[in-house]
């Protein structure tokens, strides 16, 4: 218990330091939203129209910034985030997100998990099996891999299943834009052809690095004196492998799954960004060119608030499958 109080007053603090941070940031960044808009309006509204139309979605420009940044925290708290002010003038921050957080959950949150997972049993045999053909074969592709830019990935992607082939895997958004929304076999199709390509983006780039610490961490596991006296007992050697070993070496890992599972809310910026993917990385981008402050706030709220959650949860089933970290605690 006095382990998770800990803990729970770390995330407390770290989560008041991000927030203090997501509020002075966005405006030490070049630009004024105000000026945007008159960029946007070309000319043709006044500035003091403007800013008395930010007033009336509740950003105050000309108000000072202890106020703001009070008037900030509150609304960060009680869910009221206020009006986007860039190219989605006037619409709810809350309703911008809603649309785009199912699409990276259901894409990005997905694929995270299965390359997890994927690496995690790929490293965990190459690791038990070293020295053998997977453990010479696999380790060295993926140290490739891993280190291929997304969008270098996703623009190969689209060239050689998109463009070469005539169009056999789409490229562009996420879904066909001429099939009505709803839950058809025609409609469920579509977005599950749209995520090929990106997901596939996703995995490729990620894959390896999970193989890869797995892998090391099994060797280093596997010289460890209980599994030693495992096999020396005569266990089942499936049973050493993954009751013994796996269960330890991917421990390290779990602090990051959960950095990865945090991120999944921001998405992949630019796998969206190359796909024209309307997820939250997109909406992260669009927010930044059109200085929509609101918008910003809101999503690196979510952003920091997803990391420090999946922290959290895994500190505490690392207490949980660790009795070593049981005594510590």
């Amino acid at each position: 218990m006095r382990f998770i109080l800990r803990r729970l007053g770390f995330f407390v603090l770290t989560l008041w330091a991000a927030l203090t941070l997501n509020f002075f940031i966005p405006r030490f960044m070049p630009g004024d939203p105000v000026d945007a808009l008159i960029v946007r309006t070309r000319g043709r509204v006044t500035r003091e129209s403007l800013e008395g139309m930010l007033t009336s979605f509740g950003f105050k420009p000309d108000t000072n910034v202890v106020v703001q940044y009070f008037d900030y925290l509150g609304h960060m708290f009680t869910g009221d985030w206020g009006r986007s002010i860039g190219s989605s003038l006037g619409e709810p921050v809350t309703a911008l997100i809603g649309r785009a957080l199912p699409w990276t959950l259901g894409l990005v949150g997905i694929t995270t998990v299965l390359a997890f997972l994927i690496g995690t049993f790929i490293g965990t045999v190459a690791g038990w099996r070293r020295g053998g053909a997977l453990d010479a074969i696999l380790p060295p592709i993926f140290v490739v891999t891993s280190a291929l830019p997304y969008f270098w990935v996703g623009l190969l992607l689209i060239l050689v299943f998109s463009e070469w082939t005539g169009g056999l895997l789409p490229s562009n958004f996420n879904y066909d834009t001429s099939i009505v929304p709803g839950f058809s076999p025609g409609f469920v199709g579509s977005v599950l052809s749209h995520a090929v390509l990106p997901a596939a983006t996703l995995l490729i780039t990620t894959v390896g690095g999970w193989i890869l610490t797995m892998r090391n961490n099994m060797i280093t596991t596997l010289a460890e004196d209980y599994v030693r006296m495992a096999r020396a007992k005569g266990l089942n050697p499936r049973r050493v492998m993954y009751a013994y070993a796996a269960r330890n070496a991917v421990l390290p890992n779990l602090a990051g799954f959960a950095m990865s599972l945090g991120f999944v809310i921001s998405g992949a910026i630019l796998i969206e960004y190359v796909f024209n993917y309307p997820g939250v990385g997109y909406l992260l981008y669009n927010s930044v060119q059109d200085v929509d402050y609101p918008l910003m706030q809101a999503l690196f709220m979510l952003f920091t608030v997803a990391v420090l959650v999946a922290l959290l949860i895994v500190d505490i089933a690392t207490v949980w499958l660790d009795p070593r970290a049981r005594a510590k605690g």
